[in-house]
């Protein structure tokens, strides 16, 4: 059977996953820029053989060493343990970040490599006029509404009004925007998921870009 973890790539992934690394942090290590390193760990780019070598001396490991790492974790996955994982979602526990359209609590901050993301998120826009580009990102995502009422904009369908007490389940790679419906503010939990075991990572970076580009003068 062919080994899946052979790869360039997979093995980048493997190293760095273990390590309980997003991409951001493992390219602050290694002194690769993380747009490469994001192209190589999903097999889109190669690195030259320097630079192999420069990644894997700052990880402390041999070049042997870094390509057993494939078949050490073959012999893991079949093995199928139990994780035992667990995380409470108690007084600062969680990730704040504020956008012009939503405020946002990333929880279970503790957590590293969720497939699932809990976020609580407070709506402010009442108007998708004023929303700005829609989000997309990877995976699907459930959002249940807790306060107010909201109006789901999707880039396929017509828009849907959803009451406290209701919720929708949707592809997040479609373009989608939540605005407040007859109230100013609307209270939602969304759980995200992905096979991208640092899709929280990759949700909270998302965030913070947007932020930023808010906070920038016009």
């Amino acid at each position: 059977m062919a080994n899946n973890n052979s790869t360039l790539g997979s093995l980048i992934r493997i190293v760095r996953q273990r390590k309980g690394w997003t991409l951001r942090e493992m390219s602050a290590v290694v002194g690769i820029p993380l747009s490469t390193l994001a192209k190589v760990e999903t097999d889109k780019l190669s690195l030259t053989y320097d630079k192999l070598q420069q990644f894997t001396a700052r990880l402390g490991l041999t070049m042997a060493e870094f390509l057993a790492e494939g078949e050490t974790a073959a012999g893991v996955a079949e093995a199928a343990p139990v994780m035992g994982r667990r995380s409470l979602t108690t007084t600062g526990n969680s990730v704040h970040i504020k956008t012009p359209n939503y405020d946002y609590e990333y929880l279970c901050a503790d957590l590293r490599q969720k497939r699932m993301v809990p976020i609580i998120t407070r709506i402010h826009t009442r108007d998708i006029a004023e929303f700005g580009e829609a989000v997309r990102h990877k995976g699907e995502e459930f959002v249940f509404v807790l306060e107010g009422t909201i109006e789901v904009h999707l880039q396929f369908y017509t828009p849907v009004v959803l009451k406290a007490g209701e919720g929708i389940y949707l592809d997040s790679s479609m373009g989608h925007a939540y605005v407040c419906k007859d109230c100013d503010t609307a209270l939602v939990l969304g759980v995200c998921s992905s096979e991208d075991a640092d899709l929280a990572g990759e949700l909270i970076s998302l965030a913070e870009e947007e932020a930023k580009h808010a906070a920038e003068p016009a």
